[in-house]
């Protein structure tokens, strides 16, 4: 038998051996998307496929394929959709996607699933989603599929964003490749970052509104770094990975009852 948690790296039988037993399926769902000049495309892919990864050895559960498309990338949280190499999906594409992979999953068998969400604005699309999905299974008969759905980046303690912000945490949304998600790359995927390229352009002056087309003066770095990536350290990535896959596996054994 293959070892590994990779859903995609067992053969069928293996895998239908695992969800007869009852193991959990991690959804990771990410984006291709722009992470300024230090970072690759493939951030919100590679940050939430490590945290299921690792959350899924603690819980005897498999992570399926990791949705490498997310919903449109926007100024105030990705930096949007003008910079090349951001490929994105309709929201209205990006749920039915969440509710096709939720529809099999569920018909195979499958009776505890967990999104693990991995960019921005993906956020309101996978909860459609995973709305349309429960509701097909549950027009086929299908009443006892449980699913979680979470933002990995929400797991982090207050303490160790005291730690990592000693002058203030600058908020989630302009964290888009600055310290957290540089760090976490340090951690993971060393090889593809590139210090030297850290901008000093930021942090992001947006007012607290959406403006189309966008404006050149709306406060949007020129880099696509929101806040300051310059102190990023795999050993800060460390210290966010560790809360991460602690308190993401408590809730999953409290919630799935494991």
């Amino acid at each position: 038998m293959v070892d590994s948690v990779r859903l995609d790296e067992l053969n069928w039988l293996e895998f239908a051996a695992r969800v007869a037993a009852g193991a959990p399926v991690l959804l990771p769902l990410g984006s291709t998307e722009q992470h300024g000049p230090h970072l690759p495309l493939n951030v919100d892919v590679t940050l939430p496929t490590g945290v299921c990864e690792r959350v899924a050895k603690e819980v005897g559960g498999l992570v399926a394929p990791t949705l490498a498309y997310g919903c449109k990338s926007m100024p105030r949280s990705g930096g949007g959709e003008h910079f090349p190499g951001t490929l994105s999906l309709d929201a209205h594409t990006f749920a039915l996607i969440i509710r096709d992979v939720i529809r099999n999953l569920g018909r195979q068998g499958v009776r505890r699933l967990v999104l693990v969400n991995g960019h921005y604005e993906n956020m309101g699309p996978s909860i459609e989603g995973l709305d349309l999905g429960m509701r097909e299974l549950r027009r086929d008969g299908i009443y006892d599929m449980e699913v979680m759905r979470l933002e990995y980046w929400d797991f982090a303690q207050r303490a160790t964003l005291d730690t990592l912000f000693p002058d203030g945490f600058p908020g989630i949304d302009l964290e888009h490749a600055s310290l957290l998600e540089t760090s976490l790359m340090l951690m993971l995927r060393p090889d593809l970052v590139e210090m030297e390229k850290v901008p000093d352009d930021g942090p992001a002056t947006f007012p607290p509104y959406d403006k189309f087309p966008l404006p050149e003066d709306f406060g949007l770095p020129h880099s696509g770094v929101l806040a300051v990536a310059t102190g990023s350290t795999a050993e800060k990535g460390e210290l966010l990975m560790d809360d991460y896959v602690t308190r993401i596996s408590e809730a999953i054994r409290k919630e799935f009852r494991l």
